[in-house]
């Protein structure tokens, strides 16, 4: 991160008590009535990362994938194939991995009320260190534009592909809801 970004307005959001709270009641909804609770960002946001997962020649069958602060799980049930039995998943032992996605997980942390800027940094770290070389970083935000992303993992990840979201025009301006980006792991 060279360029000095003005951190977002903390919110509760950002916390890890407001996190635990909303899973714990989806998941007493879950076990209720089968609601698998609120899709952030909207299920076409899965959908999109999932195309291009399903038709880059970047990821295939054999890629490991890890959901980073899966919450309710709703990306990883579009991905859901079982390919193995219980026996072997006891002995599948991943510390890294090829493909490391987030919906959110870095605009929460973003708004963290305490340093979100080391928060935000320790958090680009971790993602760098569970990602295998050359592996991808996907990164779906709703709090960070294009060039802002690219500029605070730009130490540690390369801009691979940008997915297309939709656009508005609002008082002359053209905008997104979300940003998606694909980068890929640089060496350290």
């Amino acid at each position: 991160m060279t360029e000095e970004t003005e951190e977002l307005p903390s919110s509760k959001l950002g916390t890890k008590e407001y996190w635990d709270s909303a899973y714990n009641h989806e998941l007493s909804n879950y076990k209720r009535n089968g609601d698998i609770g609120d899709v952030w960002f909207g299920e076409e946001s899965i959908e999109r990362v999932v195309t291009w997962m399903l038709e880059s020649a970047l990821v295939n069958v054999q890629s490991s994938v890890v959901d980073l602060g899966c919450g309710n799980g709703a990306f990883l049930l579009y991905l859901q194939v079982d390919l193995i039995n219980d026996e072997d998943k006891e002995k599948i032992k991943t510390s890294e991995f090829d493909v490391t996605h987030d919906k959110g997980t870095y605009d929460a942390v973003s708004l963290c009320p305490e340093d979100p800027k080391s928060k935000r940094l320790s958090y680009i770290k971790a993602v760098h260190r569970i990602t295998k070389e050359n592996g991808l970083f996907i990164i779906t935000s709703c709090n960070w534009v294009h060039h802002e992303l690219i500029e605070h993992f730009s130490e540690y990840f390369s801009k691979e592909h940008i997915i297309p979201t939709p656009t508005f025009k609002f008082g002359g301006k053209v905008g997104t809801q979300v940003t998606c980006i694909v980068f890929r792991k640089v060496s350290k």
